[in-house]
């Protein structure tokens, strides 16, 4: 699913990969499916189920965006997981996250 050097990237008008990239990460769903599957593989139903408020056909899409840009793979037996490069991504991300969490935690005490 790796574009080759100078293919077009789906998402990208620039046919970048690190533009299609920041574009899909621009979106808040994107964030969300790779959050759910941080503690590891999820079935289709399972994330359905996770992401509630989004219907079948939406995720489906959905997914397939992330797996058209290696974030999520699918696994026969096991759903949807993340990829290395998908992990990658999480676990750099995961300290902007604990961030805002904090500033939020800290915001809402002050303001009491």
């Amino acid at each position: 699913m790796t574009p080759r050097p100078g293919q077009a990237v789906r998402g990208s008008t620039t046919g970048r990969p690190i533009m299609a990239l920041l574009d899909l990460l621009g979106r808040r769903w994107a964030l969300r499916v790779l959050w759910e599957l941080r503690a590891g593989p999820l079935s289709s139903r399972a994330l359905r189920e996770a992401c509630d408020d989004v219907s079948p056909t939406v995720l489906q899409t959905r997914l397939t965006e992330l797996r058209q840009a290696d974030l999520v793979s699918l696994q026969r037996t096991l759903g949807y997981a993340l990829t290395p490069l998908g992990r990658a991504l999480l676990d750099s991300l995961l300290p902007l996250h604990d961030f805002a969490e904090r500033w939020a935690a800290e915001g809402a005490t002050e303001k009491a």
